[in-house]
């Protein structure tokens, strides 16, 4: 009998969100920026990726990330974010969880990062009271009030923006967002993606729109705001999300209904919260955003050679 290989991870959760670490052992993506990496590890690497997040050994909605060497200049590590169909251009609730992880494990202390992703440096900083703030990439609005005839809402219309991963943000969409519509904002959400895809709206941005964000009042008046956001892989973020709340500010600065350093409190469907707020880093205006991740688990993942369902059974090796 063929060894099994084992995989060391460390789980988390960011206000809900799962995120499952691997700090050694990954597939050999070479030494090459990290955008390059992220293509070899989306090209090459499917039963891995698939095999990390996926049933039978973990679910759909968890988040995974590699953490890697750096290349950008100055950085002290670089991680790729991947879930259940591919890979990922930043996470905000993940770089939360690399840093819990990483405090975890005893090698950092309360202090700054500087982290490579493939869309560029962000930095996080590790508080005194366990949270983190992520400096992220440059946030911005492309396209604004898009309208968008979809089947089942009718009329609604969106705003198209970057905030480390592509995002079509919708306030009009008439549902209420709370746990118990779930099935509803689901619905409502995939078959706004069926419509931007339909549009070609990543052509027009010039990145991938692969994020739905349906936007709305708080359930708490001391928060601003509420988010329900589906993600690729059409499973939806029990946090804020990072990048969509990175997404929402830029909206906001861009129509002067936030102005820089006025902090935004985003609660997720489930009621958990990230601060954000913009703030300038040598002339540039970047998103902050603030949380905290938990540690849930640290275990060796067994792959066994004789095992049919190594890899996600669900979608095949």
């Amino acid at each position: 009998m063929a060894p099994a290989t084992r995989i060391h991870v460390f789980d988390s959760h960011t206000g809900g969100e799962p995120t499952r670490v691997v700090l050694e052992g990954g597939p050999d993506l070479g030494a090459g920026p990290l955008g390059e990496r992220r293509a070899k590890l989306l090209s090459g690497h499917a039963a891995w990726r698939r095999t990390l997040v996926c049933e039978p050994r973990a679910s759909e909605v968890v988040v995974g990330a590699l953490v890697v060497p750096p290349h950008a200049p100055g950085c002290d590590l670089g991680v790729i974010f991947f879930n259940n169909v591919g890979v990922l251009g930043m996470c905000g609730h993940g770089i939360m969880g690399v840093v819990e992880t990483l405090r975890h494990v005893g090698r950092i202390r309360p202090g700054r990062l500087r982290i490579d992703t493939p869309v560029g440096v962000v930095e996080a900083e590790l508080l005194e009271d366990g949270s983190v703030v992520v400096v992220n990439v440059p946030a911005r609005r492309c396209l604004r009030r898009v309208p968008l005839q979809v089947q089942g809402l009718g009329l609604v219309h969106g705003d198209v923006a970057w905030g480390g991963n592509g995002f079509f943000l919708v306030e009009d969409h008439g549902l209420e967002l709370r746990r118990e519509q779930l099935p509803a904002l689901m619905t409502a959400a995939s078959a706004i993606l069926r419509e931007v895809e339909r549009q070609g709206l990543s052509r027009q941005a010039g990145f991938e729109v692969d994020h739905v964000e349906l936007t709305g009042p708080a359930a708490d008046p001391a928060n601003q705001g509420r988010n329900f956001v589906l993600c690729p892989g059409l499973e939806w973020d029990r946090s804020p999300c990072g990048t969509g709340t990175s997404a929402k500010l830029a909206c906001l600065v861009e129509e002067g209904k936030l102005a820089e350093g006025q902090v935004w409190r985003q609660e997720s469907l489930i009621g958990s919260v990230f601060k954000g707020w913009m703030a300038r880093r040598e002339g540039v205006l970047l998103p902050h955003i603030q949380g905290r991740a938990h540690m849930t688990a640290e275990a060796a993942l067994i792959l066994d050679p004789e095992d049919p369902f190594t890899a996600d059974f669900l979608r095949g090796a």
